[in-house]
């Protein structure tokens, strides 16, 4: 292939490079400890639990919003995310995504709730999810 071929493709990656990095959604997140400062403090937030029916009866964030809706992967668990976001919309708090590990399931609704227009100045996932909650002072069972 001919040097100005190489040098054509090259030009063209770099110029596209910019549009794939946008394109790659950075999240943020809160830590454990941040969030139960936060609630020690009554700062304002909308806990945004997605675990199952199952896990949240067993543990969960108190004031959690329940929403059953893991593993976020279909319309049938964004309808479960959609009564929640009418709640969060009462609001202009911030809204701490909780899922099991704090991974794939929390991105996903991340994602949800920014295609739903909620600003992401807003959004925070909590860092491994329920799973690295440990604070029992501020975690209910039913």
């Amino acid at each position: 292939m001919p040097f100005k071929s190489y040098f054509s493709i090259l030009i063209s990656l770099l110029l596209l490079f910019p549009c794939i990095t946008f394109a790659m959604s950075e999240y943020n997140y809160i830590s454990a400890g941040d969030l139960e400062s936060r609630l020690k403090a009554e700062a304002p937030a909308n806990i945004l639990d997605i675990q199952v029916e199952e896990e949240f009866s067993r543990h969960h964030i108190k004031g959690a919003i329940p929403t059953y809706a893991y593993p976020v992967k279909n319309d049938i668990d964004h309808a479960k995310l959609d009564s929640a976001i009418t709640q969060l919309n009462t609001n202009s708090d911030p809204v701490v995504i909780v899922c099991p590990r704090g991974g794939g399931g929390a991105k996903r609704t991340y994602d949800y709730l920014l295609q739903q227009k909620v600003s992401e100045d807003r959004l925070l996932i909590l860092e491994k999810g329920q799973g690295g909650w440990a604070y029992p002072s501020l975690t209910e069972s039913d």
